[in-house]
């Protein structure tokens, strides 16, 4: 009897698994970090004496003192997903540049961000005849580096069979980051911002 108690004892010990669940919060947080970096644009710097007075500045220089304390205290409580490896950040840099060539492009309707996150000329005819091979290039350049970029978070966890988990977060922020006038994919059918 013992020794069946001892068997099943080590037997259920042995059976226990660790689950790693996709931490979709962060992928959210890293997703909208990485897109607004990608499509940002340099905003002006205040010159850190030009509307405020002394006392002003005091006050907002405590509140980011707070803050300060506060936000690590609540980023500690939710994980965190890895997105600065040498790859990631080569991907990154190339599709920076390579926003300043789409912009037009989504801008003029051009180009759309399709459901699953990925780039597509909404309508080829539109496109001035001397443009469509150029249009084309770019919108599968920044495919591909987009599918690159999804694998390369997903190795930089630990866990290449995310990337399809990253790539779904991905589509939804890309169309939530897209700026008024681009065009998005819904339901097959096309909308503009």
């Amino acid at each position: 009897m013992k020794k069946v108690s001892l068997l099943s004892l080590m037997l259920l010990t042995a059976c226990v698994t660790i689950n790693i669940y996709f931490p979709a919060a962060a992928a959210e947080k890293a997703a909208d970090e990485i897109i607004k970096d990608i499509q940002s644009v340099t905003p002006q710097k205040l010159e850190p004496h030009s509307e405020l007075s002394d006392w002003q500045l005091a006050i907002l220089k405590l509140l980011d003192d707070a803050m300060n304390i506060v936000v690590p205290l609540a980023q500690a409580a939710e994980a965190d997903l890895a997105i600065n490896s040498a790859e990631i950040r080569q991907l990154r840099t190339t599709m920076e540049s390579r926003f300043a060539s789409l912009q037009p492009l989504y801008a003029s309707g051009f180009i759309g961000i399709q459901a699953d996150g990925l780039l597509a000329v909404r309508d080829s005819a539109n496109v001035p005849l001397k443009a469509r091979n150029q249009v084309t290039k770019l919108v599968s350049a920044e495919n591909a580096d987009r599918q690159k970029l999804y694998q390369a978070i997903a190795n930089a966890n630990g866990h290449p069979d995310w990337a399809g988990q990253i790539k779904s977060t991905f589509a939804t922020r890309w169309i939530s980051n897209a700026q008024a006038g681009w065009w998005y994919q819904s339901s097959g059918t096309w909308k503009q911002k």
